[in-house]
């Protein structure tokens, strides 16, 4: 694999001292597996650097929005990081890395298309980012992140991935408050077959919900996601019952 570490090293714009680490960022647990027979196969495959990645990448991308955006309110600052955080976001980077031809895979894995998986190469990314933490220190993982992870953005704007933005958001304030995660399902719909209108239900708990319409079921959750946060704000330290029907 010597010529392929190098090229994806030239891809990354980071050399590694240290190669295991990156060859250990990019073995999935169905090969880590598959080597040791089934013992100790979490040990040797990316998991704890994308746990340590995925750490990394949170504080790395506040500390840009902060940065660049002092005037952002919290809320807005969130959305932006749900944003570049997300899976949706981190599955193009890898793609632009072509990070999915140099992963090691089991044979399973292999066969069912996991070089293609947006989860599966989410996160070998952010394991990836975990090994440059690890191999080159804090430093040269900021420098990876805002190159490649940030800097491509503009998270000033509020268009680019605003599919996933409130969905993120809202699980990402409830996580922190450790609330159940969000639900949603379609209450509704109206007008004819060609032109309908969805109305999606958010809800998190028993008693914290939101409705909206939209003209797909995506797009009404959307809206339903960003109704249903913005009244969680209001609540004194996330707590209280807020409906809206």
């Amino acid at each position: 694999m010597g010529g392929d570490i190098e090229t994806l090293e030239a891809r990354l714009g980071y050399s590694f001292r240290r190669r295991d680490l990156l060859s250990r960022a990019l073995t999935h647990k169905s090969r880590a597996f598959e080597i040791n027979g089934g013992a100790n196969g979490a040990l040797d495959s990316n998991e704890q650097l994308e746990f340590l990645g995925d750490s990394v990448l949170g504080f790395i991308v506040s500390e840009v929005l902060v940065e660049r955006f002092p005037e952002f309110a919290e809320g807005r600052l969130s959305k932006r990081k749900a944003r570049l955080v997300s899976a949706d976001h981190l599955y193009r980077v890898a793609q632009r890395l072509d990070l999915g031809r140099h992963l090691l895979l089991g044979r399973g894995e292999e066969m069912s298309g996991g070089r293609e998986k947006k989860a599966l190469l989410a996160n070998a990314l952010e394991a990836l980012i975990g090994a440059i933490h690890l191999d080159g220190g804090a430093d040269r993982a900021r420098e990876f992140i805002r190159r490649e992870v940030v800097g491509g953005e503009d998270p000033r704007s509020d268009a680019g991935d605003a599919t996933s933005d409130f969905k993120s958001a809202l699980q990402e304030f409830a996580q922190a408050r450790k609330l159940p995660a969000p639900r949603y399902r379609i209450v509704g719909w109206r007008g004819p077959e060609h032109s309908k209108m969805f109305v999606v239900e958010a809800q998190v708990g028993a008693d914290r919900a939101a409705r909206a319409e939209g003209p797909s079921k995506k797009t009404a959750g959307q809206r339903a996601a960003e109704l249903l946060l913005e009244q969680m704000k209001t609540e004194p330290g996330g707590a209280g019952a807020l409906m809206m029907s």
